[in-house]
């Protein structure tokens, strides 16, 4: 089978329930949150929780994982900034089908602390 390599910035407490699934799944989307949206390069999502994870819980993590690249196919690449923005929309009441998609487990692969205040 082939996979394609997504990554996901998350922050504690998404990780925490990322961990209680084995490392297999992503937790169901919160009612504010449509979609769920996997990244296409480790750079772009590195910035997301370096800038934005860590402003709002003072830590985010950079996951990396491998998704059945046949599931995948329906979903479109959507650019959203610069050419290295690129990340999928999965609608959050498919989250289930795509965690059946994941390919072995979700690593974590870079972590990021908010400044300490001076």
């Amino acid at each position: 089978m082939k996979t394609i390599t997504l990554y996901r910035p998350v922050g504690p407490a998404e990780l925490k329930l990322i961990e209680q699934s084995d490392w297999r799944a992503f937790p169901p989307r919160l009612p504010e949150q449509p979609i769920f949206y996997p990244v296409l390069n480790e750079e772009y999502a590195a910035q997301i929780a370096r800038d934005w994870n860590t402003k709002q819980s003072g830590r985010g993590f950079v996951t990396k994982f491998h998704v059945n690249a046949e599931y995948l196919r329906r979903f479109e690449v959507r650019t959203v900034g610069g050419s290295q923005h690129k990340e999928l929309w999965v609608p959050a009441e498919e989250l289930l089908e795509f965690n059946r998609n994941i390919v072995g487990r979700i690593e974590v692969i870079a972590e990021f602390r908010a400044a300490a205040a001076e």
